[in-house]
Parts: structure tokens; C-alpha cells; sequence
């Protein structure tokens, strides 16, 4: 038997991080940007101590009772804790709209955890639910096209008659066969599905005409720079442009012409085996910590073995994108947008016309990307739209202690992207985008994750989830082990979203205000229930407000559950934030997605129930037979399997006002 357990090796770890290089880490440019500075006394003077954070922040917070009144947000806060139920702000409703093993189609088979199969998971809802991603249909935001990524799976809370609890509650997982596999292969991807709202509820249209599941046997090609090198080419496809499935999607995006992109993230825990001695491959693998064999897959099918199929690891890190409205239509892996662990990829027009998508690489020590596109998005014509993502330019940041922020192009024969640093070609640079990022300088960042900019204020957020590895001690950044993470903003060069130059502020160091070590800087007006830690996901809604989910509070860290909380980004309540949804003990808060009118938010509850050997209620981490006592409902309203929740307001109007 073999104990293993995918939240802590793919995505609370998120890898032991792989950047040796000696690139200067954002924790020593934040200290010695900050380190001439002298800090206002007074309100966050116990809390900040030698924070660092904005002074437009610094400002905000000296001005306490003020901020409520000019918040941008409009509710009455949920209360922190943790339990094994949802909760969402007074006033407003949160309905289960999908959850792992529903029918997707019309003639999908009702979902049975004892009698689960890769034929009907092919046809129900995934699990692990992240991106949420919502395509209005002819303009309305009452009727559309629900887009959602599910990541990866957890065996131990999806089978039934797996696990042995030994002593001391030790957990483990017997070996999977290949039926039980081919049923996790079959839960990955992601889920197209066509939804309408009726009498106030959100309902799935299951025969709707672009209804679509994909998995990791979803045939796929790969287009753009990399497209046909050698490097790609395996022995099931010579050609290095056709490629198996998707996996490990974790954010993503929607593109301006209305096509589904999905974010490869942690693509190294799929491979197991050894490289042959001396293959050519071996560097950039280490990079990418491949293969890490989390996941089983190996031991029956052969493209998961790296010592059977060298080159195929080189086919996953990618950004892939889905016409929706052609449900037999090929998924393409977007090239140019470079090879490394996406954890998303959200876009806006930049004033030219180019379309500007930012990029995060979620893993410690790695680094924030963007890419612009050589064309232009033409509104008038869709089909002219549907390659621009083969060809443009791909940056990364460096961000400079004097609060500049400079976008490096990842082009080949510029600077040491030369063939004397073994990069014959643009392929070559971005199927090692990370070691190319290395050589430009890029500065190493706290675990990048989602990052959105905002085309009201013409700025963009970045998601800093935390970096507990980092140990770089200095006077003005006290944070050596950043547990809670925090968020960049940067303002690019004259509000355009595709210049090369900009500056960066610190909108928030997370984490629990009324302990001083800590060094949170959350405005004096959030309450105790407003704070959080860890944040991953965010969106920005229609109106310009930040909303930011998280990932990883729990009753030991935080003593509170991960949920999804408003955040004023500007005027005297900038850096207040208030909590308006809490997910279960266990799970993971992700989505957000608004529609355009405001009236919806659509968000993704990631492993309910996982854990809880900390809290109380539990007692010890949990599996399947665990929940299905505990939670008798465990199939009915609760979204204790992976769901999307659905939140409106009980009497209309926008969400948070």
C-alpha cells in the first residue's frame, strides 16, 4: 500500500521549487526599496511594524473609521470560523449548481460512487472544480456558456473501500488498478456546459448543443513557435504537433472573441520512471521537478513513463485553448505563451488593439509572465481571432527596488537566448521558459498564482499565495517565512497593458493583523473576520472591484476556513477587506467568476472535506467513508463533493452593493 495524497504533493507544496539561480528574490527588493523609507507612526504601528506596503495604504489606514463609509462594498460581513457548511453574506443566496458526477448530457448516467466508471465520468462533471469561467450567450447574462477546469483528483475521497486507517488515524491509499485510473484520467480537464437562470435559480441546460466534457484523452494539437520540434515528438506521434489530453487545469481565462483557455499547471507529478543516462532532457526536467510521480498512470500507460517516453513530459506546461462553439473542434496547445506551471491566464485589450494576457507560475521562486499578440483583436470578425495566440511576445518581470517594473522579452538571439546557451530557436526558448526567465535576470517571486488586471484603474493584481521556503531576513522585511502571502499591484507605462515598462506597489501583506510578527497590512476598518491568508485566486468584476479567493487558511494556520473576500483598492478604504463567502472545513475556495451584469457569482469549492485532522469536528484527515457518515448529505444540497455554487442576491440587484 501506498500512502499518498494529492492536496500535499501537487498543490499545497506546489513543488520544493526548483530556481537555483541566484536572480535576486522579490522578498530583498521589497526590503531594499523600502528600507529608506520611514514609516508613519500611529494606527499600524503595532501591526505593521516595518510593513511593506504602499503609501496610499499607509495613508488609508491612518484614517480608521472613515474607510467603512467609502468602501466599494455593500454587505454585512460573513463571520470566520470554521464547520462543515458553506456560508454566504446576509441577503444572498448559495445554490450547488454542478457538482463532481453530475450529468453533463442529457443521456449521462446518474452519478454512483460504487459504481464509478471511466464511460460515466466521461460524461458527468470532474472533480476538483478550479477555473469558473462564464461566455454569455447572445450578450445575456441570465443564459450562457459555464467554462470549468478541473484540476486533479483525490482518490482517497473519491472511492469508496480504498483506505486502511492504521495507528495514530495514518491513512493510506491501496495501488490503483487501471480501472480506477482510467476514472481519474476521465475526472481531469475541464467542463463546457450551457446554463440559464429561471425564477432566480441557475439551472445546467443538459441538452445543450455545445455541451462538452474533456480529459486527458481529449485529442489535442499543439500550434505556434514549438509546434513540430523534435523535442515534442514521441513515438506515438513523430510529428510533435499532436498530443493526448490535458492535465492538472488550474486557472484560466476567457478570451475577448469567446474561446475557453485552460491553464497546464503542475504537470510534473503525472511521470514517474527514470530518463535514460546522459538524455539531453535531464537539465530541464530538474527545473520542472520531473518526474515527481504522484499520480499512478505510469504503470499503464506508457506516455507517463519518462523512461518509455522521454519527450512527452515537453507536451504539458502549456495554455490551451477551446472554441466552445464547436464542440468537435480540436483544443490547441498555445505555444507561444510558453512552457512553465500556469496557474492562469486572464486577458485584456491593450489601447493598440493587441490582447494582453498575464501569467503567473505558481511554484516558489518563480516568476510573473505576460504575453501580447503581434495581431490585433478584430470585434467584427471572430474567425480572425481564432490564432492570435500563435504569435507574439512573451515576457517576464523583473521588479526593481526604486518600484519599477521592467517586461523582459523571452526572444531568441536576445541577450543569452542564444544558441552558445543551448537555445537553437524560439522553440527551444519556450519549451524552457523557465531557464530562459532565469537567464534574463527575472526576479523569483512567492508562488505567483492568479493575476488580473483591471481595465477601470488600468492596473493589475497578482496573487502571491505564500513561500515558506524563502529565508532572506532583513530589517524592513521581516517576513523570512512568508506563511500567508500577499498581493502585487503594478501600473504599467501609461495605462497601456502591453508597454514594457511600469511600476509595482504592495496592495496587501496578508495574514492575521492583530499579531505583530506577522506584519499584515490590512487597512484599521478590517475586522477580525476580514483578514485572510494565502491568496490564489481573484477576480475583478464589472464594476472594478477586486474580489480574491484563497487557498490553504485552516483551523491551524488561520483558524478559519478558505472563502472569497472583497477587497476596496483605492480612496481612503484601500487595503480594507471584508469576507462575504466561507467554503467547508477542507476545502479550497476557488473561481470567482461574476456575469456581467453583477447579479451572479459563480464560485468553485475545491475538495470539501480534505484534512480536517486539526479541527475538532474531525479530528483526523478524512476519506471517503469519513464523509459519507459525517455528512449524510454528502450527495444531496451541501457542496461537499467539488461543486460550483451559484450566488445571487435573495431580492436582485449586483452582488456586494
Amino acid at each position: 500500500m501506498t500512502q499518498i495524497f494529492k492536496t500535499s504533493l501537487l498543490e499545497e507544496a506546489d513543488g520544493p521549487g526548483h530556481n537555483s539561480t541566484a536572480n535576486r528574490t522579490m522578498g530583498e527588493i521589497i526590503a531594499a526599496r523600502f528600507s529608506r523609507r520611514g514609516f508613519l507612526r500611529g494606527s499600524l504601528a503595532a501591526t505593521a511594524i516595518t510593513a511593506t506596503v504602499s503609501p496610499m495604504a499607509l495613508l488609508a489606514a491612518d484614517r480608521a473609521s472613515a474607510e467603512t463609509a467609502a468602501s466599494s462594498f455593500n454587505f454585512e460581513e460573513v463571520t470566520a470560523g470554521v464547520d462543515a457548511d458553506h456560508h454566504v453574506a446576509e441577503g444572498y443566496n448559495a445554490d450547488v449548481l454542478l457538482r463532481w458526477g453530475d450529468k453533463v448530457f442529457a443521456d449521462a448516467p446518474e452519478f454512483d460512487p460504487n459504481a464509478q466508471s471511466r464511460a460515466a465520468q466521461e460524461r458527468q462533471f470532474g472533480y476538483n472544480n478550479d477555473f469558473v469561467g462564464y461566455i454569455p450567450m447572445d450578450g445575456s447574462s441570465d443564459h450562457g456558456i459555464l467554462v470549468v477546469n478541473h484540476e486533479y483528483t483525490n482518490e482517497h475521497l473519491m472511492f469508496p473501500g480504498i483506505v486502511t486507517v492504521g495507528a495514530d488515524d495514518k491513512l493510506t491509499v491501496a495501488p490503483a488498478d487501471q480501472a480506477r485510473v482510467d476514472i481519474e484520467m476521465a475526472a481531469h480537464g475541464g467542463t463546457i456546459i450551457e446554463i440559464e437562470k429561471k425564477d432566480g435559480r441557475w439551472t445546467p441546460v443538459l441538452d445543450g448543443a455545445k455541451n462538452r466534457r474533456i480529459t486527458s484523452a481529449t485529442p489535442m494539437a499543439l500550434s505556434g513557435p514549438a509546434a513540430g520540434h523534435a523535442r515534442l515528438a514521441t513515438n506515438a506521434d513523430p510529428s510533435g504537433r499532436a498530443v493526448i489530453g490535458t492535465l492538472n487545469n488550474c486557472a484560466g481565462g476567457v478570451t475577448p472573441w469567446g474561446t475557453y483557455v485552460m491553464a497546464e499547471e503542475n504537470f510534473h507529478g503525472y511521470f514517474l520512471g527514470e530518463l535514460p543516462e546522459g538524455h539531453p532532457e535531464a537539465a530541464n526536467y530538474e527545473r520542472y521537478g520531473v518526474p515527481q510521480g504522484s499520480y499512478e498512470w505510469g504503470n499503464f500507460y506508457d506516455r507517463f513513463d519518462v523512461s518509455k517516453e522521454p519527450n512527452e513530459p515537453n507536451r504539458f506546461g502549456w495554455v490551451v485553448e477551446v472554441d466552445v462553439d464547436d464542440p468537435t473542434s480540436t483544443p490547441k496547445k498555445r505555444t507561444a505563451l510558453g512552457r512553465f506551471k500556469h496557474e492562469g491566464a486572464e486577458s485584456i485589450l491593450a489601447p493598440g488593439g493587441q490582447v494582453v494576457f498575464y501569467l503567473g507560475d505558481d511554484e516558489r521562486f518563480d516568476y510573473v509572465y505576460k504575453f501580447v499578440t503581434a495581431g490585433r483583436y478584430n470585434p467584427d470578425d471572430r474567425a480572425a481571432n481564432l490564432d492570435l495566440l500563435d504569435d507574439g511576445t512573451l515576457y517576464v518581470a523583473r521588479f526593481d527596488e526604486d518600484g519599477a517594473v521592467t517586461w523582459m522579452p523571452l526572444a531568441h538571439g536576445e541577450g543569452p537566448l542564444n544558441s552558445e546557451n543551448g537555445f537553437a530557436s524560439q522553440a527551444d526558448v519556450l519549451i524552457e521558459t523557465r531557464r530562459a526567465a532565469d537567464l534574463l535576470g527575472a526576479t523569483p517571486m512567492d508562488r505567483p498564482e492568479d493575476i488580473e488586471p483591471n481595465g477601470d484603474n488600468g492596473r493589475v493584481y497578482v496573487m502571491l499565495t505564500n513561500n515558506t521556503k524563502r529565508q532572506d531576513p532583513n530589517a524592513a522585511n521581516p517576513r523570512v517565512d512568508n506563511a500567508f502571502g500577499h498581493i502585487v499591484e503594478i501600473s504599467e507605462e501609461g495605462g497601456d497593458f502591453a508597454a514594457t515598462k511600469g511600476t509595482w506597489e504592495i496592495l496587501l501583506k496578508c495574514g492575521d493583523p492583530s499579531i505583530a510578527e506577522v506584519g499584515a497590512t490590512f487597512s484599521t476598518a478590517t475586522t477580525e473576520n476580514g483578514w485572510f491568508g494565502m491568496p490564489d485566486n481573484c477576480a475583478v468584476d464589472s464594476d472594478g472591484r477586486l474580489w480574491v479567493s484563497t487557498d490553504g487558511n485552516s483551523p491551524k494556520k488561520t483558524g478559519r476556513t478558505d472563502g472569497l473576500w472583497a477587497v476596496d483598492t483605492d480612496g481612503a478604504a484601500r487595503g480594507t477587506s471584508k469576507l462575504f463567502y466561507r467554503v467547508p472545513v477542507g476545502a479550497e475556495m476557488c473561481g470567482p467568476r461574476p456575469t456581467p451584469d453583477l447579479a451572479t457569482f459563480f464560485v468553485a469549492v475545491q475538495h470539501p472535506g480534505d484534512g480536517g485532522e486539526d479541527w475538532e469536528g474531525f479530528g483526523r484527515n478524512s476519506y471517503y467513508e469519513d464523509l459519507s457518515t459525517r455528512w449524510p448529505d454528502f450527495n444531496d444540497a451541501l457542496p461537499v463533493r467539488p461543486s460550483v455554487v451559484a450566488i445571487t442576491k435573495k431580492n436582485g440587484g449586483k452582488i456586494g452593493a
